[in-house]
């Protein structure tokens, strides 16, 4: 009893601690992306409050961190630039209904779906997009040219005014000090996050040193009060739903990909399972309340989940805590919380990157199929360049097609003769669209018998491709003034030609005897 007791105070302990840790990292980012989708900075803050805390609370994947995200600010950006912001608030509740539907008619499932290569590519490239997206704060404020003038990379998230002088050397020194004191301080003790540890460090030594370097306040003020509720100023009719809901649609899909792959990942890490549709829900419930409360919805973050993860943030204290630190920094505390220099929180960040980044992907690439090995750098690549949704249908895809490719060529077709004279056909492999070209070419109808028996029992008619092939096989026959007859069809293979009727007109010889095994998954 005393050693659950401890063990449960332990982990109060560590999700307090890692949410204070994931808050004050939460700041500049939540700032970051509200800037990249133009609107105010407490429209991010409280994005990042209202969504971690609601999906911190009936969400999927307790240890899970959500708020305002990159990949959907980039979307939003436009619709705000064209529309304003009251119709972002009302595309985030049409988003939120979406995704809650998600849940209802648990398309989350389909998360598994994903190949390996893609999860692969899609950690990489985020742990690319991380790092990049720190590299901003290197930038020197208020310059409007960056060193990629005028090339093809302009206006890039790389192409920035670089600081210099001790200015630059500065930040570097405070950077590479707080990721020193984050991989170093757990072997000496785990008493304190390591991350939270360096943050306070490093904030001392800028504050009582007198170091001349950019703090949290110089990138925006995050002071404000509590969000407040208000329907959204937009005119409820036909011509408005036209313009949300493209934009919704597209970010309810970004929300639930982004936030279902870092589920999973969450889930390999700790070795738990999370819930797929009900993070749906949650995701849904939680956007469809901030837009009611101005915030700009968000979604699962990969960078302060791992932030949170590492340092032993567990349950859904963590997230909730996460959020309502967040909270007391916008409504009592945000002058302390403005003079934490940024470098701290960059220092965190690279760390997050590095732990995410797969570096055995460097190993294994040599050692997988090719394709796989082009998967994984095809999803980091679009990743980086577009967005992560993008990345991943485009990664889903491919791995689709080239599974269809190798499939195509597995089904094979032996001939022999029965002692009745007729021809039989056994077929080995599925037949579907990659593989009707290569099955009907195995028929030789000119010199077959006038009875011909076509045996299916080691193969399976996968789609109305196969369907269709056999029509078009049955029909050449018929021409030809022979018969053709199926045996040993799965019960699935008969539901499918049974479904087509008048479409597909084969004889299908019962057998009794012959048990063939279901389809279907239990």
């Amino acid at each position: 009893m005393f050693e659950l007791s401890a063990n449960r105070q332990l982990s109060v302990k560590n999700d307090l601690l890692s949410g204070l840790t994931v808050a004050l990292a939460l700041v500049p980012e939540a700032v970051a992306f509200a800037f990249v989708a133009g609107v105010e900075p407490l429209v991010g803050l409280y994005a990042a409050f209202m969504v971690g805390l609601i999906t911190s609370v009936i969400g999927g994947r307790p240890g899970m961190i959500s708020g305002a995200t990159g990949a959907l600010a980039v979307v939003m950006v436009s619709l705000v630039a064209a529309h304003g912001v009251e119709y972002l608030f009302a595309t985030v509740v049409l988003m939120g209904i979406l995704q809650i539907a998600a849940g209802i008619f648990k398309l989350g499932k389909f998360i598994r779906m994903v190949p390996h290569p893609v999860m692969l590519g899609f950690v990489n490239g985020l742990a690319i997009v991380i790092f990049l997206a720190q590299l901003g704060q290197f930038g020197q404020q208020g310059a409007e040219q960056g060193w990629l003038s005028g090339t093809a990379l302009e206006g890039s998230i790389i192409d920035i005014a670089w600081m210099e002088g001790s200015a630059l050397y500065n930040m570097l020194g405070l950077v590479v000090l707080t990721m020193a004191i984050i991989h170093f301080l757990p072997k000496l003790t785990k008493a304190i996050p390591s991350s939270l540890a360096a943050i306070i460090v490093v904030s001392l030594i800028v504050i009582f040193g007198g170091i001349d370097t950019r703090v949290v306040g110089d990138v925006a003020s995050i002071a404000g009060g509590f969000p407040s509720f208000s329907i959204p100023s937009v005119p409820f009719t036909w011509e408005t739903l036209t313009i949300i809901f493209p934009y919704a649609l597209v970010l309810a899909t970004i929300g639930l990909i982004e936030s279902l792959l870092t589920l999973s990942l969450i889930d390999e890490i700790t070795q738990t399972h999370g819930k797929g549709n009900q993070e749906c829900v949650g995701q849904g419930v939680a956007n469809t309340v901030t837009g009611f409360f101005g915030g700009m919805g968000g979604c699962a973050m990969i960078g302060q989940s791992m932030i949170n993860v590492n340092s032993g943030g567990r349950g859904r204290l963590s997230g909730i805590s996460a959020a309502l630190f967040l909270l007391c920094f916008i409504l009592f505390t945000s002058s302390l919380i403005e003079q934490i220099p940024v470098a701290a929180l960059v220092g965190v960040m690279f760390i997050v990157v590095i732990g995410t980044f797969e570096w055995s992907s460097f190993r294994i690439i040599r050692k997988v199929p090719r394709a796989d090995a082009f998967v994984l750098i095809l999803v980091s690549s679009v990743t980086v360049v577009t967005d992560l949704a993008v990345a991943v249908v485009v990664g889903v895809i491919v791995s689709a097609l080239v599974f269809a490719w190798q499939h195509a060529k597995h089904v094979s077709v032996n001939k022999s003769e029965t002692k009745e004279g007729s021809s039989l056909y056994e077929v080995d492999g599925p037949l579907f669209f990659g593989s009707t070209s290569n099955f009907l070419e195995q028929f030789d109808v000119a010199s077959d018998k006038d009875d011909i028996i076509v045996d299916f029992a080691r193969s399976r008619v996968a789609d109305h491709s196969g369907l269709e092939a056999i029509d078009t096989l049955a029909e050449r026959y018929l021409n030809a003034g022979k018969t053709l007859h199926i045996r040993h069809l799965s019960p699935e293979c008969r539901l499918l030609l049974e479904k087509a009727g008048n479409l597909v007109e084969v004889n299908v010889i019962e057998d009794p005897n012959y048990h063939v095994a279901s389809d279907k998954l239990d």
